[in-house]
């Protein structure tokens, strides 16, 4: 499984950016998805997970924000972010976890909220 992960970029406090996490791979209906962000100095921290079956969870930190959706007709995961804060500055990654347990990552991709 490879995964490219897009949609980052600057935005301003109160905005909004869309990342997507496309995967390659027929097996990808059966395979959950998390994003995970870091950011400088701290540690890696789960956001947002679906499962193959399209079960959701987010962090408590972005829940009421953040979305997360997929496409399995484009083998892609889509997390929304609304009313983005500056904390939320962090590189954000994605993680297939397979249905016979193997984990794969993509690239991160910087999202950056300023002030």
């Amino acid at each position: 499984v490879q995964l490219q992960a897009s949609g980052g970029g600057l935005v301003q406090a109160g905005g909004s950016l869309r990342l997507s996490c496309a995967a390659s791979g027929s097996t990808f209906r059966r395979t959950a998805i998390g994003w995970y962000r870091q950011a400088p100095g701290k540690q890696r921290e789960l956001v947002a997970t679906i499962s193959s079956g399209g079960a959701t969870n987010l962090a408590d930190s972005v829940k009421g924000r953040f979305t997360i959706s997929r496409d399995n007709a484009k083998n892609t995961v889509y997390l929304q972010m609304n009313s983005l804060k500056p904390e939320d500055t962090a590189v954000y990654s994605c993680k297939a976890t397979t249905y016979n347990g193997y984990n794969y990552w993509g690239q991160g991709t910087q999202v950056t909220v300023s002030s």
